[in-house]
């Protein structure tokens, strides 16, 4: 395996300069004017991203993130700022033309590390807040990818790549500029990359100025931590005594690895290099699914993490266990509270924690006490997503908060009475000049008479004596809840910009509604929510304020797939449709996606396999059966880097229309995967999708 720090590296601690402050910065904080307080695409891409939080280690202040893009040079650049806990002092803190990434604070409050790439790769570099002094802490081969010091700032842990095996440059030397790939086993490709590199965790000691030689925590192997793609530093922690590091990691590679969704918390002594895996140290309870983001309490007598009970279902209940370090008992903290866990921090005592979860369609603050008999109290109230949280001193937590109508901001609560007190403000000039659709509530019964929740959004300065054409949208995951997201792609009230109406159901096969709603979907893609999807619609169609003769259908990956399957099923309902990185052929999709483990999971199993009745019936419900009942214009959209759903089937639907004689285009992005992450092809989606829909529709 390469080398990652360079021998400068391992003693260097490079001269301390300013912080390099760009007189011209590309992308800086938007002021977009807005005449018709309407919601656009290029209005969209003004808003600034609020992510990455953090609490100082006093309690007192938050540090957190802003991406702002330009759409104009198609670029996207993230600043850093500090405010106080209760509002005041909002400071920015860098001004560059270099993103910078996960920040955190040091012990003494007054520094902050965070990663650069600066000088190349991305790298940890040291500002002190006070004199506004930078220094570059790591110069690691191909850079770090996230990190995390030790709670004595005597060792830092930093994600880093390793190769993937021998290369074809390294199998034919003399072969050095060919650009073919040898493989010889599965998971070849990861949603969105060619699996060439493997995150691996690595340990420095360092002495308060330079770090000294790292250790590989996975030295010879091929295993990962974190785990592709969603993995961060969250799935790893020092132990308080920062004596050991726990990590996530699923010890498979290739076939093996596709296959399972098994990974486990390892315990890793930092002195010896000794490993412990805690999930399989009770032969008679060993857990089976995925087992991540490990958290020692505070008094380091405890470890908490996330832990699904089945192999190979990634959307099982997400449980919150708990260790006894010394015991090494392990017990279920959920097991009489049907939810998922989401976010999750310790209390300051050891003896609870915090937590988030999705209840009906919104994602909310938890308390849970009394570690033995857990007892859980509901602490915020409203229609919003919690994405974070952070432990504030006097009773308070920080909290990131988002909803349909309102992108990222920070919110200050109290753990007690629930109230919530906004204290940033980052989009309100442009809020302000905004007029939004309201967001209504509908509970409706199905065919198999439960009760389903549906958001109704309207269009902004509604009239109720007009009729307007309305959407039905799909939700993907498949199985996501439709909860208060914000979104430049997907964004609820840039459609009600738009004069649509919009039903968007929480159908069966979605969390936040108890295990037996949630487990629906699976083995039945063609079952219950798609009788839910017509359920929804044909409310709708009924409102005095909706023209039933002017409905559209989008969604996107599942999403997608429901509009290619309702395209073959509508009877008539429809005038338009709009499927985005959808599946449109399940025997294509079984072979052509790279995690195993969940079309296996989803579909029953393979498509040769004629004795399989559940896999059997999945294929049978494949959209590409159904294309000689489409008979409405449609509109594909696919990512050329979109390994999770091979662009080739957004082709074959767009082909099969246009063969058919069905008005059809095909939107192709061959510079972006499962999503669309770039400022321009953000707006080119969000003309191309509304071009479509207003030419079928209006």
């Amino acid at each position: 395996m390469k080398k990652l720090l360079t021998i400068a590296g391992i003693v260097l601690a490079l001269t301390a300069c300013e912080m390099k402050k760009t007189e011209t910065l590309t992308c800086d904080k938007n002021e977009p004017a807005i005449e018709n307080h309407r919601l656009t695409p290029e209005v969209l891409w003004a808003f600034g991203n609020m992510s990455g939080p953090c609490v100082s280690p006093d309690g007192k202040r938050i540090l957190y993130g802003v991406t702002y893009s330009n759409v104009k040079e198609n670029k996207s650049n993230r600043e850093l700022y500090v405010i106080d806990a209760d509002g005041n002092n909002n400071q920015r803190l860098t001004r560059t033309n270099t993103s910078e990434h996960c920040a955190q604070w040091l012990n003494d409050g007054k520094r902050i590390a965070y990663l650069s790439a600066e000088s190349g790769a991305p790298q940890v570099h040291i500002l002190d807040t006070e004199t506004g002094k930078s220094t570059q802490l790591t110069d690691v081969e191909d850079g770090v990818e996230d990190f995390r010091f030790s709670p004595d700032e005597k060792q830092l842990l930093y994600i880093a790549t390793v190769q993937n095996g021998p290369t074809t440059a390294d199998i034919y030397p003399d072969l050095d500029k060919a650009e073919g790939r040898i493989v010889t086993d599965l998971m070849y490709r990861h949603w969105d990359e060619w699996v060439d590199q493997i995150p691996h965790p690595f340990v420095a000691p360092f002495d308060g100025s330079k770090l000294g030689e790292p250790t590989d925590l996975l030295e010879g192997t091929l295993f990962e931590s974190p785990m592709r793609p969603w993995g961060g530093m969250e799935q790893l922690d020092f132990s308080p005594d920062s004596k050991f590091i726990a990590y996530t990691c699923r010890k498979k590679t290739g076939k093996e690895y596709s296959l399972s969704t098994d990974s486990d918390i390892f315990l890793y002594e930092i002195e010896t290099g000794e490993t412990v895996n805690l999930c399989k140290l009770d032969t008679a309870d060993q857990n089976m699914g995925y087992d991540i983001n490990p958290l020692f309490s505070p008094d380091g007598k405890y470890i908490a993490w996330q832990s699904m009970e089945r192999d190979g279902y990634e959307s099982d209940k997400n449980r919150l266990y708990v260790m006894d370090l010394q015991s090494h008992e392990k017990w279920d903290l959920f097991a009489n509270f049907d939810q998922s866990v989401e976010a999750m921090i310790w209390n300051k005592t050891s003896d609870g924690l915090f937590f988030t979860s999705t209840q009906h369609a919104t994602c909310q603050v938890y308390q849970l006490t009394d570690l033995r008999n857990p007892q859980i109290r509901q602490i915020t109230q409203g229609v919003h997503d919690y994405a974070w949280i952070g432990l504030l001193n006097d009773g308070h937590l920080a909290g990131l908060r988002h909803s349909m109508s309102m992108p990222n901001e920070l919110y200050n609560i109290d753990i007690n009475s629930g109230e919530q007190t906004q204290i940033t403000f980052e989009n309100k000039h442009i809020l302000d000049q905004l007029h939004m659709g309201e967001v209504r509530e509908r509970w409706l019964t199905t065919t198999n008479g439960e009760q389903m929740q549906c958001w109704i959004i309207l269009p902004p300065d509604f009239d109720p004596n007009k009729k307007y054409p309305a959407l039905l949208y799909c939700q993907g995951g498949p199985q996501s809840p439709v909860s208060q997201f914000w979104s430049t792609r997907w964004n609820f009230q840039i459609m009600a910009a738009n004069d649509y109406v919009i039903i968007a159901p929480n159908r069966h096969g979605l969390y936040g509604y108890g295990q037996q709603w949630l487990e629906q979907i699976s083995k039945d893609y063609g079952g219950q929510n798609m009788r839910d999807y017509f359920t929804a619609i044909d409310s709708l169609a009924t409102e005095p304020y909706v023209d039933a003769d002017r409905l559209g259908c989008v969604g996107a990956s599942y999403g997608g797939f429901s509009v290619y399957w309702i395209a073959g099923h509508h009877q008539k309902r429809f005038k338009a449709f709009i499927a985005h990185d959808g599946i449109f052929n399940l025997e294509q999709q079984y072979v052509e996606t790279e995690e195993m483990w969940f079309v296996n999971w989803d579909l029953g199993g393979a498509y040769w396999e004629k004795d399989n009745a559940v896999a059997q019936n999945s294929y049978a419900n494949s959209p590409h059966r159904f294309i000689g009942e489409w008979d409405t214009p449609i509109l594909c959209i696919h990512g050329k880097q979109d390994y999770r759903i091979v662009d080739s089937q957004g082709m074959a639907a767009f082909n099969a229309a246009v063969l058919r004689g069905v008005p059809a285009e095909l939107l192709y992005f061959p510079d972006e995967n499962h999503w669309v992450s770039k400022p321009q092809n953000g707006v080119l989606w969000q003309r191309t999708f509304f071009a479509w829909l207003d030419k079928w529709l209006k």
